[in-house]
């Protein structure tokens, strides 16, 4: 059992290598793959910056911005930055493991997080699960450094100072990020060894920090109805879950089970069971991630979790299970570890070319497919309909204008279309989004206009519900091309076009 007094090393473990065998290996599959929709999503916030977004905190939109201004908007410019995050998180995963128990801890702790499905395939996509493992992670390895100095000493203070700056980034990268202050104070308040810590300046200069950082988070939303924390609270906690309670918990075990392998989610558990009883650092870490778990159990019986949600209670789990012994690891784990790897790498080959053909809805993979087609379809009628248009009336304000209905198709839209054009999204039907703070469609029309309207093919076959409110406003609506979106030849999904025109300045409401 380690002692609290021992001091811990202020540098870094030596895994300069490793790290950067794994950045490379992700930034590998960053090029190869194309965007899924909800990275074309953020990529759409990163062209107009701003402190907070309907769906989330900014950070995600600052690091595309960043990766694109180097790399051009490409997939690897979109990944770029978010695989940089990711990697730093897996060193001070790392870092966090040496801490407690030496380099081999470590090692192993670097290789077990790479390994997971969770951040070996997960973490290769821009999404604001990067900055956001990037900040707990760096939390939790400043904590652990603060814990390991004596209270009070200058050493700590500034190690929780650095605590305070990464939750920062954390809660303006995703709000579940305030589930890690919340469990680790509780910690604090449940561990008579820890209590002392909160006598000292150091966790509520963290909190400063923390709430400077968040500045700009909070005006925005302030400036904007608290639209993004509404939509969050209603989200993650709003209920109307059409599966059973037992249904919904066990989606929720089964999907952390794959995520982080069978074998490693046992030892995850075991580490946090042992570490419960173990010395104050060990035990804070523990408390966080079972506070975390604890959470999603209890928003598992409103609604169901979505399978990445729980992963920020793993980042401490991995720094404890790798910790519980500093020397050679056990057969088991050596095992689990092996399992991980197969696992990720099998899911790694099928993001490149399918294993199994799974249908459209099921593997997001698929909906990163066909978006060439469906441009190169859209950019002809586009063309056709500004050549039927009389050459005394041609100027911008007659050129067609190319809409979708739902935010993930003006997103992939504006990426694949050439000039990356602005594309409106209706929302018609749909669930409210960032499009809806942005100028739609009505705020570019003018009185006649043409509106080309890219759709989602209802599985009746009739016509998309869309059309039938845009009736009223459009005295012409014409059917266009069916565009097939395929992968590897196999159909994932359809597009419709259709032409609107003669727009007569009014919009239908929505709900």
């Amino acid at each position: 059992m380690a002692s609290i007094a021992s001091q811990p090393s202020e540098r870094p473990p030596h895994l300069i290598g490793w790290l950067l065998g794994i950045l490379l290996l992700r930034l590998a599959f960053a090029a190869a793959v194309p965007l899924v929709p909800d990275e074309a999503y953020y990529w759409t916030w990163s062209r107009q910056l701003a402190g907070g977004y309907f769906d989330h905190p900014p950070v995600i939109a600052w690091l595309i911005a960043g990766g694109t201004a180097l790399l051009g908007d490409t997939p690897l410019g979109v990944r770029l930055l978010p695989n940089v995050a990711s990697t730093l998180a897996t060193a001070a995963i790392a870092w966090t493991a040496d801490v407690l128990a030496g380099p081999r801890a470590a090692r192993f702790a670097l290789l077990a997080f790479a390994a997971m499905p969770v951040a070996a395939v997960g973490m290769i996509l821009a999404t604001p699960d990067a900055p956001l493992l990037l900040g707990i992670a760096w939390t939790l390895c400043c904590v652990t450094h603060a814990l390991s100095h004596p209270v009070r000493s200058p050493s700590a203070t500034r190690w929780w100072v650095g605590a305070g700056l990464a939750i920062g980034v954390a809660m303006a990268s995703k709000f579940t990020a305030v589930l890690v202050p919340i469990g680790l104070t509780l910690t604090i308040l449940a561990v008579p060894a820890l209590r002392p810590r909160l006598r000292e300046p150091g966790p509520w200069l963290a909190v400063a920090v923390a709430s400077v950082v968040m500045v700009p988070v909070l005006l925005w939303n302030a400036s904007h109805d608290w639209i993004a924390f509404r939509f969050q609270l209603g989200h993650g906690l709003g209920g109307g879950a059409k599966e059973s309670l037992l249904q919904r918990e066990l989606n929720l075990l089964g999907g952390q089970a794959l995520l982080v392998t069978p074998l490693l989610f046992g030892l995850l558990l075991g580490a946090l069971g042992r570490a419960v009883r173990d010395e104050p650092r060990r035990r804070a870490l523990a408390g966080v991630a079972l506070f975390c778990l604890a959470f999603f159990v209890f928003s598992a019986t409103r609604k169901n979790v979505e399978a990445n949600w729980p992963a920020i209670a793993w980042v401490p789990a991995v720094a404890l299970m790798a910790a519980a012994r500093p020397g050679a690891r056990t057969v088991w784990e050596r095992r689990a570890l092996l399992l991980a790897a197969a696992l990720s790498a099998l899911l790694l080959a099928h993001v490149v070319r399918p294993l199994v053909a799974l249908p459209g809805s099921r593997d997001p993979v698929n909906q990163a497919h066909g978006w060439s087609d469906l441009t190169a379809a859209v950019e002809a009628q586009r063309s056709a309909l500004a050549a039927s248009t009389p050459s005394d009336v041609v100027g911008p304000s007659t050129a067609p204008l190319v809409a979708a209905n739902r935010y993930q198709d003006a997103a992939m839209l504006a990426f694949h279309l050439p000039g990356h054009p602005e594309i409106p999204s209706l929302n018609l039907g749909g669930r409210a989004n960032q499009y809806d703070l942005w100028p739609g469609a009505p705020d570019r029309l003018t009185v006649g206009g043409t509106m080309l309207l890219v759709l989602e093919l209802p599985r009746d076959g009739g016509a998309p519900p869309a059309i039938a409110a845009l009736t009223a406003v459009f005295p012409s609506i014409t059917p266009g091309d069916t565009v097939a979106l395929t992968r590897d030849g196999r159909t994932v999904a359809r597009r419709q076009l259709w032409t609107l025109t003669g727009w007569t300045g009014t919009w239908p409401a929505r709900p």
